[in-house]
C-alpha cells in the first residue's frame, strides 16, 4: 500500500511509540493521584506539555484535550455570548460548532480564488457589541494546503475588539504560528503522534467557560489524562522541532516529483502560499469514485476525511469558486516524512494511468 493521505493522519513515529509503550505495559498510575507512581506519571505529562509548548508562542498555557475537535469546540463555546466570525474554508469542527451556538452573532468571511481570506473584510463582519467577539481562521487549510495570512488577520480581529482562534492542526511544527493569536488548537496524530490527544493553547489573560465539567484536572478542562498519549504527543512535537528543516526539504522534493507527473492537471488553491505536503488537483471530467476504486493499493483522498461519505462536494473547493463538477473531479494527495520518492513516482504514475483510461 502506498500511503498518500497525510492530511487525514500521519504514520506514528517509532520514537513516539517507544515513549508510549512503558505507560501501557508497566506504568499504569493515574497522573492526578498524589502517591509516588501518580507523581511519576504527572511528571511525564508535564515533560510532554513543555515539548508541545516549545512549538507554540510564549505567554500562554497548553491544555491537553482529546483532540483538535474538542479544543475548537471549547474555544468557540467557551467564549460565551459572542459574535463569532470564521472563514468559509474552515474545518467542519469550526463551522459546525459556530452554527450550533444558541446565542451570539455569526459571520462567514469569503475567500478568493486562491483560498486566501482578506483581513480587510473583518472590520465589516463585527458588529459593535458589549459581549466578547471571536474570529477563527486556520493556519494551513486541510483540503488545499493554503497558508492563511494569520498575523494580518489576527491584527484586524484585535482592531475590531475580537480574540483570534487559529486551527493550527495542519501547520503545527511546519509553519510558524504568529505571536498575535489568542487561542490555538493542535492535534497529535497530524504530526506523527497518537490519535486521541490534542491541545488548546490559551493566551494568558484569556478566560473560557469549561466545556467539560468534573475534576477540573487541567484547569478548565476535566478528565483523566493518559500519560501514554501525552508522552507520544510530546516526543512527536520534539521531533517536529528537531527535523523541521529536513522534513521541509524532503517535502519540497516530493512536491516537485509529483508536479512533474501531473501534466494537464490543475492545482486547487494558491501555489505560492501553500504547505507543499498538500497537493489538491483536478482534472475536468474525472470520475473520482472510479479512480479510487481502480487505485485501491494507493491511499489518497477526494477531500476531508471528516466529510468522507457525505456525497456533498467539498465546501472548501466551492468556496474558492469551483463548480460542483470541478469539485467532484478533484483529489487530494498528502505526503511527508515517511513518504519515499518511489512512493510518489509509483503512486502518481498509477493514478495518472488510471485517469487516462477514463478518457
Amino acid at each position: 500500500m502506498i500511503y498518500l493521505d497525510y492530511q487525514a493522519t500521519t504514520p506514528l513515529a517509532p520514537e513516539a511509540l517507544a515513549a508510549m509503550l512503558p505507560w501501557f505495559e508497566t506504568q499504569h498510575a493515574n497522573p492526578h493521584s498524589a502517591h509516588r507512581p501518580g507523581r511519576g506519571a504527572k511528571a511525564a505529562v508535564e515533560v510532554a506539555r513543555d515539548q508541545v509548548a516549545a512549538l507554540l508562542p510564549k505567554g500562554g498555557r497548553v491544555v491537553f484535550t482529546s483532540g483538535a475537535t474538542e479544543a475548537l469546540n471549547w474555544a468557540i463555546k467557551g467564549i460565551g455570548p459572542a459574535t463569532v466570525v470564521a472563514a468559509a474554508t474552515e474545518h467542519a469542527a469550526v463551522l459546525d460548532t459556530v452554527a450550533s451556538r444558541a446565542s451570539g452573532g455569526t459571520g462567514i468571511v469569503g475567500v478568493d480564488g486562491d483560498g486566501m481570506a482578506d483581513p480587510a473584510l473583518l472590520d465589516a463582519m463585527f458588529m459593535p457589541r458589549r459581549e466578547a467577539q471571536l474570529c477563527a481562521v486556520m493556519l494551513v487549510n486541510n483540503e488545499i494546503g493554503v497558508i492563511q495570512p494569520v498575523a494580518a488577520l489576527a491584527e484586524a480581529a484585535h482592531a475590531a475588539g475580537a480574540l483570534f482562534l487559529c486551527d493550527a492542526v495542519q501547520g503545527f511544527g511546519r509553519v510558524d504560528i504568529p505571536e498575535a493569536v489568542d487561542l490555538i488548537a493542535v492535534s497529535a496524530h497530524k504530526i506523527h503522534g497518537p490519535k486521541g490527544i490534542g491541545a488548546l493553547w490559551i493566551r494568558d489573560g484569556v478566560s473560557l467557560e469549561p466545556l467539560l465539567h468534573g475534576g477540573d484536572q487541567e484547569g478548565g478542562r476535566s478528565g483523566t489524562l493518559s500519560p501514554a498519549l501525552c508522552a507520544g504527543f510530546g516526543v512527536a512535537a520534539r521531533l517536529m522541532a528537531e527535523r523541521r528543516e529536513a522534513d521541509a526539504a524532503h517535502v519540497g522534493r516530493l512536491w516537485a516529483l509529483a508536479i512533474d507527473r501531473l501534466h494537464g492537471w490543475q492545482i486547487n488553491g494558491s501555489v505560492a502560499h501553500r504547505y507543499r505536503g498538500n497537493l489538491n488537483v483536478r482534472r475536468d471530467g474525472l470520475d473520482v469514485a472510479r479512480l479510487v476504486s481502480d487505485c485501491r493499493d494507493i491511499a489518497f483522498s477526494a477531500g476531508s476525511a471528516c466529510a468522507s461519505g457525505s456525497g456533498r462536494p467539498s465546501h472548501v473547493l466551492r468556496a474558492i469558486g469551483l463548480s460542483d463538477a470541478q469539485a467532484r473531479s478533484s483529489i487530494r494527495l498528502g505526503f511527508g516524512r515517511y513518504t519515499t520518492d518511489d512512493d510518489v513516482r509509483a503512486g502518481l504514475d498509477a493514478i495518472v494511468a488510471a485517469a487516462e483510461r477514463q478518457r
